[in-house]
């Protein structure tokens, strides 16, 4: 198989932004990302949003009515497929964007912070000091010690499977790796394959690189090493490539032409017995009994001295644009994002999300839900994500190919550091 140029890899909604005259040729067109027209921009709260998701957008208006109810403010939102807003966002930011816009956080919050396409949105934390943990309050905030996102959700990453499946056979939660590949066994002795696993979309398999490094190097090193702090060389990084290596074993076969979704679907199917994901696969699983089935554990120690406490939880939420247009109305929006309410109201709808707000009633919601709050009030430490914890284009044009290279070819982990560590040094630096 020809091996594709990092530039010309399938975009996915965690792809690096890329300024481009083929997204400005798309703004231009009006199928993307452009203000809303024909509105009267001194009354109404514009929103430029990529829940696309159809559960995402029935969310999304729930808020928006429980806002205008609340404000007799008008809004009007902007919906654009989750691929393409991330592929104009840059310029769509430098152009005329709506007063308020979904994204992400970490690095991929301040890479636009940096960039000053973004308003500081710090009076609006200091107005609602206790809305938010500490760790999402971290996520919000730019190389400038300020804030510039409102949390909204997040969704935790573990490792999903099917109840009735595990009951069937009699399989046991793993609480440490050494079980985990005792059960892998016993599922691949029973014709199951134990591992779903799809890489085509390109950042999939960050989730289980990042839970490796953790449970093997604690939170500290992972996020300095993310960070550009430390070699890819370095001797502790080998080992976690060895775990995987030892993984792949498990996982579904020929990843690379696979896309997450075929995996979770296989996992709906109890073609796999167990998927390392994040919550979002309950979107994959119809409401009703199979979404009742689906349940997850943490990913299992492999270091008593490190635990496992460190949860992988990205936390998406709203930022403002540079000078809104109507700066009244988008910080009351934002304001009003402070509270519980909204977010309440907006995870009913999307199964992927769990309210960010720290005094979200759970209460009715979904075990599954309630169970993905109570892990990650419970983390020692919160981590967002290989591709929101390191720079945009370090994920998309060094780490996606080279996760490729390693699953393409295992055996040559040497060689895939040394092609990480000289494209980092080109990156950071450093």
């Amino acid at each position: 198989m020809t091996r594709q140029s990092p530039l010309d890899l399938p975009i996915d909604r965690r792809r690096f932004l890329r300024g481009s005259l083929t997204a400005a040729g798309l703004l231009a067109a009006g199928g993307a990302l452009a203000g809303c027209s024909g509105t009267d921009y001194s009354t109404t709260v514009t929103i430029g949003s990529r829940l696309s998701d159809k559960n995402a957008k029935a969310g999304l208006v729930d808020v928006v009515n429980l806002f205008t109810q609340a404000s007799s403010k008008k809004v009007s939102v902007n919906t654009v497929d989750s691929t393409s807003f991330q592929e104009n966002l840059n310029n769509y930011l430098q152009g005329t964007p709506d007063d308020v816009i979904t994204w992400m956080s970490g690095y991929r919050l301040r890479y636009f912070a940096d960039k000053d396409l973004i308003d500081d949105v710090s009076s609006v934390w200091r107005a609602n000091p206790n809305s938010f943990n500490a760790s999402f309050k971290d996520a919000s905030t730019a190389d400038d010690g300020k804030q510039y996102l409102i949390p909204f959700f997040y969704y935790p990453w573990g490792i999903f499977y099917r109840k009735s499946l595990w009951a069937a056979k009699g399989y046991e939660v793993p609480t440490t790796f050494d079980q985990l590949i005792a059960l892998s066994k016993k599922m691949k002795a029973d014709g199951i394959t134990p591992i779903g696993f799809g890489a085509r979309d390109g950042w999939p398999p960050f989730g289980t690189f990042d839970y490796l490094n953790l449970r093997l190097n604690g939170v500290d090193f992972h996020r300095d090493l993310l960070a550009g702090q430390y070699a890819w060389t370095d001797k502790r990084v080998t080992p976690v490539f060895d775990a995987w290596r030892e993984l792949i074993t498990y996982q579904q076969p020929q990843p690379l032409g696979r896309k997450i979704s075929e995996s979770q679907q296989a996992l709906l199917n109890k073609e796999v017995g167990m998927m390392v994901v994040g919550l979002f696969v309950a979107q994959s699983f119809p409401e009703g009994p199979d979404r009742e089935d689906l349940d997850f554990f943490p990913f299992p120690e492999m270091d008593s001295a490190i635990g496992m406490g460190a949860v992988e939880a990205p936390m998406d939420g709203l930022m403002m644009r540079k000078g809104p247009r109507n700066r009244a109305g988008a910080e009351a929006f934002l304001n009003f994002l402070t509270t519980a309410a909204p977010a309440v109201a907006y995870a009913r709808k999307d199964p992927q999300a769990v309210p960010a707000h720290k005094d979200a009633d759970l209460t009715e919601f979904p075990a599954l839900v309630q169970k993905s709050a109570q892990l990650v009030a419970k983390a020692t430490a919160v981590t967002q994500y290989l591709d929101r914890d390191t720079r945009p284009d370090f994920a998309s044009i060094v780490m996606i190919p080279a996760m490729q290279q390693f699953l393409g070819n295992p055996r040559d982990v040497k060689g895939v550091l040394r092609d990480i560590e000289r494209q980092k040094k080109s990156v950071f630096g450093t």
